[in-house]
Formats: structure tokens, sequence, C-alpha cells
């Protein structure tokens, strides 16, 4: 099992590390894709995922990536990456129709955790994309692993050698708090590390040493979030994983899920700072 979550592991960080150096559509394809899985893998918890709604979340998660990607691009004088709220509002209104004029065959919850699971997983994790086509946003990308992987590793770390606080019981009993704040911590000291590798390749305004140290402390907080939030949503459900994609690691919730909320608290932290 070690062995096989060791490797898969590696490949998993080699196909990032490749698509995100290449950018562009490399990278929307890949968040896409994430997407796609993801969104599966949460309709099946709620056992819709071979029904209209999720279908329609599928359909909108591509239509969605590709107002992204054709940004900017015009159809009828209208730049396509204008259309990315409207996008949201058609689809709430389109998920409804299929709720009003199929009556009663879709209960209200299923409705609304498709609507839920298109915003949650698909619009969250369009961020890396988004993050990776900034200014120096070949570099900024992996400010989104730092807080994710990179604070999950340390914060484990720290737990096991010094947590002694719970910090839920309940939800995640081997997490601690000492955990916590180990890993926010640490996030920052590698943003602070990553400040010194990268210092002559970036302008940023201010201090890029404090700023980066900043924006990964931060980082790391909604990362924990976006994990213990995918945990709860299991322990609710009584499953052990989202899926069974990337071996010994789970499903792409299982993987992805702190980078759901990390990659956008990235974004506009940098532009922030930016601004």
């Amino acid at each position: 099992m070690f062995v096989t979550r060791l490797l898969s592991g590696i490949a998993l960080v080699i196909i990032s590390i490749v698509v995100l150096y290449f950018g562009g559509y490399a990278t929307g394809v890949f968040a896409l894709f994430l997407s796609i899985v993801g969104l599966f893998e949460l309709c099946r918890v709620y056992k819709i995922e071979k029904k209209a709604p999720a279908f329609l979340a599928y359909l909108w998660t591509v239509i969605f990536y590709a107002t992204l990607m054709l940004g900017d691009k015009k159809i009828f004088d209208i730049e396509l990456g204008s259309l990315t709220v409207p996008l949201i509002v058609t689809y709430l209104l389109a998920m409804l129709a299929i709720y009003v004029f199929r009556y009663p065959e879709y209960h209200d919850k299923e409705i609304m955790a498709a609507f839920t699971a298109f915003f949650y997983v698909s619009i969250m994790l369009s961020y890396i994309y988004r993050v990776r086509e900034m200014e120096d946003g070949n570099y900024f990308i992996v400010l989104v692993f730092i807080c994710s992987w990179g604070n999950d590793t340390l914060a484990y770390c720290v737990g096991r050698l010094f947590g002694k606080h719970k910090m839920s019981p309940k939800l995640s009993p081997k997490k601690s708090v000492e955990g916590l704040f180990g890993g926010i911590i640490g996030a920052g000291l590698l943003g602070l590390i990553f400040a010194c590798i990268v210092k002559d390749h970036i302008t940023m305004p201010g201090n890029i040493y404090l700023n980066l140290f900043v924006i990964c402390a931060l980082g790391a907080i909604p990362a924990v979030i976006g994990d213990l939030a995918a945990s709860a949503i299991k322990r609710n459900n009584d499953i052990k994983d989202y899926g069974k994609l990337i071996p010994g690691h789970g499903g792409v919730l299982d993987r992805f899920d702190s980078m759901i909320f990390t990659a956008p608290i990235i974004y506009y932290l940098v532009q922030f700072i930016y601004n």
C-alpha cells in the first residue's frame, strides 16, 4: 500500500509539474479534467452522477472552462471572458428548469447538490488555471501547492511529534491544534524559502519575503477548511474515498480537496498585493 501510494504520488507530482510548466491550454484542460472527475465523484455521493442534473453540471463545466480559456475571443462583439458570471446565473435557471419540468422526478436536495457541486468543484478548481495565467503565474502556481500539499505534510509531521490537543475530535481525530499551527507556520516558511529562490525572477511590490510568507501562511488556513469539509461530506455519507483514480490516494476530491479553497485565496491575495 505504501509503495503504491508513493509511486502514484510521484507520478501525480510529475504530471502536475509538466502540465503547469506549459500553462495555457495544457493547464486549462488539466483543470477541466480534474473538475469533471471531481464533479462525477461528488455527484456519485448523492447518487445523481448519471442523472440529468449531473449531466447539466458536466456540460456547464465544459462551457465555463471554454469561456475562461477563450476569454479574449468575441462572439457578437461580446468577450467570452465576460460571460462567466452570466453562465453561473443561467446554470441555476437551467437546473431549476429540470426540477420544475420534470417534477417530481428529482428532489430539491438533488438539484441543490448538483448546483453546489458545480460551484464547489468546477468554479473553485478553475483558479488553478487563473493563477497560472497571471503575470508570473508560473511562479505563483507553486504557492498553491505549498499551501495545500506542503501545509498538509508539515501539519502531519508537527502533529505526530508534538500533537496533544485534538482540533476536531469527531470529524478528524488524528488532527491536532499543534499540527494546525505547525502547518500554517510551515507553509509560511516554505513561502519564505521560495521567495529566496525566485526573488530575481518576480517583480513584486513591497517586500517579496514578507509577502510570500504571509500569502502562504494565510493560504494554508483555507486548505485546512477544504480538507475537513471534504472529510465531513464523506462522514455524513459513510464513504471512505471519493474514488479510485489515484491509487493509494483515492479520487480527485481526496487529493485536491484543500486545493479547491487554496487556489482562489492565492489568486486574490496576489491580486491584492499588486493592486
